[in-house]
Parts: structure tokens; C-alpha cells; sequence
């Protein structure tokens, strides 16, 4: 049966890849979604014909090619891991093209809209000030959603002005923070009712004193998108790419907006440039009497 094969090879993945909790979720999706369609068929009778008629269900379904980029991935991950492991003497998976992926813009909110969102939160209760503190920190040092809830008090060097971050890959880095996010956490830190013991050394809390969730985080910027007024389809991870279009509007250099987003790649940052280069041609188009 390929469920054991399966679990064998999520273990591998967390003992010794030390892959990332969001990566043992979705490998751990993908293969079960094909364990799903191959049922009681061994895993070594599974093969490439049998692959490309998985691919076709998945188109039925209307998945978009990223998802369906991310199953080939994971598939091929897997049966390269069977090879290795003597468990198939081929990888079946190898051959399989990867849809080439729609290129996008990302959104982005404009600075005045960015203040907007983060002045939403009222009032110096415990809840406001840590969505206070929440919002000024994800503009603050662009870092994903999951880096933010993962970090502890012991995190961040109030005096340095910078926080230690776990991104994929559980790969560390330092990234800056400013002087008005690191003032909001230190008003939420005062305020909260579980205090800064070394019991409990999680930043965000939920209301009953546990770390905050992804989904929570989701659900915060989504109220005060309403509360404002705010047009924009937002997701946290807008705020992200708020902050690399900013700093670069604003004269960053491409490779320090790379370090400070932890992108692996450079071609991951690029997208970010086609985003001020749209705004200048949009200015131009708009100004120029000969556009």
C-alpha cells in the first residue's frame, strides 16, 4: 500500500530535511491526494501512464497550474525518495512537465492606504493593541505570516532594532524593525495579561493565552479591511509586498530587498520591479502630452 510508503517519507522529511510545518502539510495533502485516485494499487506498480491520468482528474477539478505545479513537485520528491530507498527501481514522476505558471502582479496597498489599515485598531485594550502591533510589524519588516507567528519575545533586540526570523526552510535570518512597531509591541507586551514570564515566551497571543494562528491573522486584517473601507482584496501577504514596492519606489536596491524578504532567488524579488515599472508607465501615460 502506498499510505506507509507515504508516512515513511513524511518522517523523512522531519527528522532529517527538517522541512517546515506548512511543507510537511502540503507534501502531506498532495500524496494523499494521490493515494486517493492510485487506491489498492501498489506503489510499485504505479507508473507514468497511471501519473498522467492523475494530471487529468486534476485538471477536471479547475486547479490552478501553480497547484497542480506543486502535486508534480511533491510526486517527483516522493518517487525520488522510493529510489533511493530501493523501494522502485525508477521514478515514474521524473517525466512529467510542470505547467508553466500565469505571470502576475502582485497587489499592493499605496502608503496612505497602509497607514489607514494599521491606525484601524482602537483603543488601548489587549486585543487592539496586539492587532496594533500585528499590522506595524508585518509593514515594519515585510516578513511572511508564518514567520510572524512563530515569533517569541526573546525574538526581538529592542535596542539593535532587528528580530530573528525562522523562514522556510527554517532557514534564520536577522531582518530590521522600526522604531513605531517596536513601540507597539512594547505596549501590547505591557498591557497583556500573561505578562513577559519566561513561562510563556510566545509575542502573539490568542485570547486564551496561546501563540496566534496563521488563520487568526487572516481574519484580523480582514476586519479592519471592512472597518476601513479599504477597496484592495487583501491578504496578509499583501503587506508584504506593500513593503518591498515601497522600499523600492523609494530608492532600495533590488539585493537588500532579496536579503530582507529571505527570497532564496533574485528572480523572486524581480516581480517587484515590474510593479514600479507598471506605476511609472501608468504616471507617464497619465502626464505626458504625448503619451
Amino acid at each position: 500500500m502506498i499510505e506507509r510508503y507515504i508516512e515513511k517519507f513524511i518522517r523523512y522529511l522531519e527528522i532529517e530535511r527538517n522541512a517546515s510545518r506548512h511543507t510537511i502539510i502540503n507534501y502531506s495533502i498532495d500524496l494523499n491526494s494521490l493515494k486517493g485516485f492510485a487506491g489498492e494499487i501498489p506503489v510499485e506498480k504505479i507508473d507514468y501512464v497511471m501519473l498522467r491520468r492523475y494530471l487529468v482528474t486534476l485538471k477536471e477539478k479547475n486547479l490552478s497550474k501553480v497547484s497542480v505545479a506543486r502535486k508534480i513537485a511533491s510526486i517527483r520528491s516522493f518517487f525520488k525518495f522510493l529510489c533511493r530507498e530501493g523501494i522502485v527501481k525508477t521514478n515514474p514522476a521524473s517525466s512529467l512537465s510542470i505547467p508553466k505558471r500565469d505571470k502576475y502582479l502582485p497587489k499592493f496597498l499605496d502608503e496612505a492606504d497602509v497607514v489607514k489599515l494599521i491606525e484601524a485598531p482602537e483603543g488601548d485594550g489587549e486585543a487592539s493593541l496586539r492587532d496594533r502591533a500585528i499590522l506595524e510589524t508585518l509593514y515594519s519588516t515585510g516578513i511572511r505570516v508564518s514567520e510572524l507567528v512563530g515569533l517569541n519575545i526573546n525574538s526581538i533586540d529592542q535596542i539593535g532594532g532587528v528580530i530573528k526570523v525562522y523562514g522556510k526552510g527554517k532557514k534564520e535570518r536577522m531582518v530590521p524593525i522600526g522604531e513605531r512597531a517596536l513601540q507597539a509591541i512594547r505596549q501590547y507586551l505591557r498591557k497583556r495579561k500573561y505578562g513577559e514570564s519566561d513561562e510563556n515566551k510566545m509575542l502573539l497571543l490568542n485570547k486564551n493565552g496561546g501563540r496566534i494562528t496563521d488563520r487568526s491573522i487572516r481574519r484580523i486584517i480582514n476586519k479592519y479591511i471592512m472597518k476601513t473601507s479599504i477597496k484592495e482584496k487583501i491578504s496578509p501577504h499583501t503587506l508584504r509586498h506593500s513593503f518591498a514596492t515601497h522600499l523600492l519606489n523609494h530608492g532600495a536596491d533590488l539585493r537588500s530587498v532579496q536579503e530582507l524578504l529571505g527570497h532564496a532567488n533574485l528572480s523572486t524579488t524581480q516581480i517587484y520591479t515590474h510593479i514600479t515599472t507598471e506605476r511609472l508607465k501608468s504616471a507617464y501615460d497619465k502626464a505626458h502630452p504625448r503619451a
